[in-house]
């Protein structure tokens, strides 16, 4: 049940699976204040299910994502698709939760969802924060098994990164067609933190039980070579299962055509809604 304090919510927009909702979080433990989006799925407000715990899924948007989050749009209409598929049993509802991921639309001041050195702790803010303020509004799956995350492009780096940092809080993550390799400015001088945020090197330590499916576009050679390359460094306890979407391209129509399989694989992956 949610812990509290509430915080303020107004509507974003309509969906046909239902309202997305966004606040302003700032977090207890980073300092750092930025819009947070949230949509419930329908069996959240059915009485039928008022002493059940959803499971949570993060979604991080491609590009620097400052004052959006692409989740939240028609390009990527991941709420209804969600809805239709638990109707049909083929999906949990999730509870969808979609941060922006840098406070500034430069992307010399990319903070890759990390506490960068002299910069705003957004790595903090995103895995400790977040889950927080979630759990302190909401029904929540206990412990990490209901807790996933996805993104794509900068957004799948962001997915793969934090599961790997934090398998306690996190079960399963889906990195669409990602890279792996921090690259922002602000890592200049910090060498040492910059690969302890270096999902190319956090995937062959072997440290993190968690289960990941990382995709890669069919029409980008560059992109499946990297990927592939990736996959392949994986060490147990880690799981990481490798999908070509045919002909796909590093596109925001491409990533769309995959939200149903996605949805379905972390389903599988992750605990469904649990009565107390």
């Amino acid at each position: 049940m949610p812990t509290g304090p509430q915080a303020a919510f107004g509507k974003a927009r309509d969906t046909a699976a239902g309202q997305i909702m966004m606040t302003t979080l700032t977090g207890p433990k980073s300092g750092v204040t930025g819009k947070v989006w949230v949509w419930l799925p329908p069996e959240y407000n059915d009485p039928k299910y008022a002493r059940t715990g959803f499971p949570v899924l993060t979604l991080y948007a491609g590009g620097q994502s400052a004052g959006y989050n692409t989740w939240t749009d028609n390009q990527l209409p991941i709420q209804e698709v969600d809805a239709d598929l638990a109707k049909q049993g083929k999906a949990h509802p999730f509870i969808m939760i979609m941060p922006v991921q840098n406070l500034d639309s430069n992307e010399a001041k990319a903070l890759e969802c990390a506490d960068i050195p002299g910069q705003p702790k957004m790595g903090t803010w995103m895995a400790e924060d977040i889950p927080d303020f979630v759990r302190a509004n909401f029904r929540t799956v206990k412990g990490r098994d209901g807790w996933g995350l996805m993104g794509a492009s900068t957004g799948a780096f962001c997915s793969a990164k934090l599961a790997l940092q934090y398998p306690d809080t996190f079960k399963a993550a889906v990195p669409i067609d990602g890279y792996f390799n921090p690259d922002s400015p602000l890592w200049k001088g910090h060498e040492a933190e910059r690969q302890a945020n270096s999902p190319d090197l956090l995937v062959a330590q072997g440290k993190a039980d968690v289960r990941m499916l990382a995709t890669a576009g069919g029409g980008n050679a560059y992109e499946m070579k990297l990927v592939k390359a990736w996959v392949a460094k994986a060490a147990p306890p880690l799981t990481v299962e490798y999908y070509e979407q045919p002909g796909g391209k590093h596109l925001t129509s491409d990533f769309k055509k995959m939200i149903p399989d996605t949805l379905q694989w972390l389903s599988k992956n992750l605990a469904g809604p649990q009565s107390d």
